[in-house]
Formats: structure tokens, sequence, C-alpha cells
């Protein structure tokens, strides 16, 4: 059930070729559909039939309209285009093959907002696969995407009996597509849920079968306002938004640990001002608030609020706090971990299956992962290892493309393997 290696490299360079940020992915979607429609599925829902409910950190049109027409001028299929207007990116493509369990597997498709290396020791670079829109899979979505298409296939050519759905997730860089997908209904008759990423410092070769260390993940945008007024001549009549920002800044740092578990707070990006002698009138704070669980999570963010709240008051200034993406924390089940291992132990270039691992990070495939618990099924969250020569989400980051096919044969054997298991 193997498929073409060869095939597998080149659609991954493709994709690599074509990043588009969260929410922004048109030509990625479309591509993503011409190459299932060419595959064969059974159903196909994508844009609004792939997501529900409120999506955050959605742009504008005036951000969205220069990635639309990129994917135009890309050849991107201008009827899938129209189903993806106003940002309603990613697809569900579904497999029907007989009597069966339903199984799952959710892949991530956008990239980030950040500029590749051009140097001649980058991989990508040096072979003439180089982004070409300005963002870039300095993640692995690129391979994501190539797994979940070369898994289809493989399942198509194979004996299973069930049926396969295939998520393809916009804005996980952002924690805004998880929720929308998990409640777009499409899972809630899904008894089985692989996700799965590339990397994450995992050497090629290795498989971890669980990952359970989610932290769950607050992301806000806070706004501080005040009254402008003359920094020489009357710095009384001003409210000064800065300093209740920078005051806030400082006091978030303070927020106290969880004894139940990690806790994480970050200002990771803030200003305010117009220029030296303005008593400035607006300030940000652009951050997040982690916890090992969503509770600790919760707690942090209320804390987060409390501190907003004071430096307003100091300050004589408002505040208003916007959630800009979010994700609950999750675990992976030990039945479908041992599956996997399973899978993993019997393929000739698996050199070690490890049952459990680490991310030490967020990620909004728990919506999916809790859907499918909550619904009385089964979920894990699986690394491929792959060699990659920078660290992820930086300019230098690439993946060992032997690892796409190892991916694709062990994801899909443990689809199969799922099946066989059944009564």
């Amino acid at each position: 059930m193997s498929v073409d290696r060869d095939r597998l490299i080149e659609l991954r360079r493709e994709f690599h070729r074509h990043p588009e940020p969260a929410w922004r992915e048109f030509w990625t979607t479309a591509r993503i559909v011409e190459e299932l429609e060419t595959i064969g599925v059974d159903e196909l829902h994508v844009g609004r039939e792939a997501l529900a409910g409120e999506r955050l950190a959605v742009p504008d049109d005036d951000e969205l309209e220069p990635w639309m027409q990129r994917a135009r001028e890309a050849g991107a299929d201008p009827d899938v285009l129209g189903a993806l207007s106003g940002g309603w990116t990613g697809a569900v493509a579904v497999l029907e093959r007989g009597e069966g369990p339903t199984v799952g597997l959710r892949v991530d498709i956008d990239g980030l907002p950040r500029e590749e290396a051009t140097d001649d020791e980058h991989h990508p670079a040096r072979e003439g696969f180089r982004s070409e829109t300005g963002a870039m899979h300095a993640c692995g979505h690129d391979a994501h995407i190539t797994i979940g298409l070369g898994v289809i296939e493989a399942i198509k050519r194979s004996d299973f009996s069930g049926t396969l759905k295939i998520f393809f997730q916009p804005a996980e860089e952002t924690i805004g597509g998880g929720r929308p997908m998990a409640e777009s209904g499409h899972l809630d008759d899904v008894g089985y849920l692989f996700a799965l990423h590339i990397g994450l410092d995992y050497p090629t070769g290795e498989i971890v079968c669980g990952i359970d260390d989610f932290l769950a993940v607050t992301q806000f945008y806070t706004t501080f306002e005040g009254e402008p007024g003359h920094a020489g001549a009357r710095p009384e009549a001003g409210r000064n938004a800065v300093q209740a920002m920078v005051t806030a800044v400082s006091n978030l740092y303070g927020i106290e640990r969880h004894s139940e578990g990690p806790s994480r707070i970050n200002a990771g990006r803030v200003g305010g001002g117009t220029a030296t002698n303005i008593i400035p009138e607006e300030a940000f704070i652009h951050g997040e608030a982690r916890g090992a669980t969503t509770a600790i999570r919760d707690h942090v963010f209320e804390r987060a609020g409390a501190v907003f709240e004071g430096a307003a008051i100091s300050h004589d200034c408002e505040f208003d706090v916007t959630v800009e993406g979010e994700a609950p924390s999750a675990e992976s089940d030990a039945e479908l971990v041992e599956i996997i291992r399973e899978a993993a132990r019997s393929h000739p270039d698996v050199e070690r299956a490890t049952r459990r691992g680490e991310i030490g990070g967020s990620e909004d495939a728990t919506f999916l992962m809790q859907r499918v618990q909550n619904n009385g099924g089964l979920a894990t969250y699986l690394a491929v290892g792959t060699d990659h020569p920078g660290g992820h989400h930086t300019a230098t980051f690439d993946v060992d493309e032997e690892s796409l096919g190892l991916a694709v044969d062990v994801v899909s054997d443990a689809v199969e393997r799922v099946a066989v298991s059944q009564p």
C-alpha cells in the first residue's frame, strides 16, 4: 500500500514554495482539493462546509484580498476560491470503504509570516523550492499536508474496511482553526483520531506515539486608552497609556506560579505612542497565558485580567482585552498509542518507537482530540521524527524528506490496524 515516495517529495516541495499564513490558505486549500479530486474521495467539504462557529483573529478583507489575488494568479480553481472567500479555508475529505470504524487524521496547513533563508546551505534555496510568497513553512505543515494526502491514497489502495476522514485544518499557528473544525460536526462520528507533527526535535527514524504535555493557551490582545497632551507644556493634562502598559507588563510577570502544574505568561509584543513630545494616548500588549491544564491556564488568564485592570486604574486609563486564539490541554489515549507503536515497530526504517514524549508547547488539535474523546472515542497525537537543520519557526527550518514516506506508511498501517482490532 506504499505510495510513490518521489511523488511525496514533489508535492511537499510544491507546498513549500507557496506557504500562506492563517486564514489566507487560499492556494493551499485549492491545491489540496485538486489533489484529492485526482485521488478520488467520496465526500469533500471545503471552506464553510468544513468549519462552524466563531473564528478568531481572522484578518480583514484588505489583508485577505492580496492573498486571494495571489492564489488566482497562481492558477487556483476559481470555483474553489469562491468557496474560501472571507478566509473560510481548509477542507475535510471522506473515504468510505465499507463497514467498519470511522477513523480520522488531522493535519494543519498554514505557514508562518516570516522570511525564509536564502543562502545555498539552506536546502530549499539550493534546490529551487524556497518560498515564493514572503511567508514560510517553518514548522513542517507542508510535510503534514503531504502526509495527509499520502495516507488517503494509501488507504484507498489498501484492504481497510471502514471510513477515513482527513481534516486539513487551517490557522493552527494562531490557535484559531481547531475549534471551528471541531465544531463542524464532521468529528461527531469519528471513533479514533490521529493527529501528527513532524520534527519536534526528534530525529529521523523515531516515532513518538503519544504526546501528553500540551499546555493550554490563551492568546490575548490588550489595549490601553488614555488622553494625549503636550509632553513639555502640559504633561499633567495627559493620561499616559504607555505607563499603564508598562505597569501591566511588569506585573504580569509577578503572577504567582500554580501548585498543580506549570504555568506561563508572556508579553510577546508591546507598543504605543506616536512621538517623543506627545503623551501617548494608546498602547497595547500582545501576549499569551498558558497552563499544564485548562484550569491552570484559566487561572493565569484571570489573574492577568486583574493586572490589566489595576494598571489602567493606576494611570487613569481604560483597557480592553480581546482573545485572539485559545486551545485546551489534552491527553493521548493508551490504546491508540499502542496501535501506533505496533505499526512503527513493524516498519524497517523506524529505529525507535517511543510510547510517550513531550512537545513543551500548545496545539489546537486538542480541540479535535477532546471532541472525539468526549463522544466516547479515542485520540492520540504523534510525532514523526525528522532531522532538521534549524529549529521550528526559524528561517533555516527544513525536514528530512525521507520522513514523508515513513510517516505515510506508519499512519496508514495504524489506520488499518484500528479496523482489524474492532470486533
